[in-house]
């Protein structure tokens, strides 16, 4: 199994989306938590035990109610999903759509940074 390289995943997080991160902190050797301008929340993380396994969430519930999630958990409810075991929470746990995010961290963080740029410029 590979470690994620985090201190990278930080530095692309407070560099290149500056205008919407506030700062990015690495909780654990393989943990990530960036906070957002508007006060939400993302939080990056790949196992230590499951080779390849990761998540990139983003709380919003307090702001509206919303997550936002890629995971590659292979819950058998998501067995539908054209891309299983990856998918995407889309504003809801129950709202699952398939998830096209690159394998590569460096690019999945910031394809999914991108995402949260632009939901929040269109609220």
């Amino acid at each position: 199994m590979s470690i994620v390289n985090v201190k990278q995943l930080q530095k692309i997080a407070e560099v290149e989306f500056s205008d919407i991160v506030a700062e990015a902190i690495v909780s654990n050797i393989n943990e990530l938590r960036i906070v957002l301008i508007d006060g939400s929340f993302i939080d990056v993380w790949y196992s230590l035990k499951l080779k390849d396994r990761y998540s990139y969430h983003w709380e919003h519930r307090a702001i509206d109610g919303k997550i936002y999630r890629h995971d590659n958990a292979p819950h058998q409810c998501w067995q539908f999903v054209d891309t299983f075991p990856k998918h995407f929470h889309d504003g809801a746990e129950k709202n699952v759509i398939a998830s096209n995010i690159s394998d590569v961290p460096e690019e999945a963080l910031g394809e999914f940074l991108s995402f949260v740029q632009n939901v929040m410029k269109s609220l």
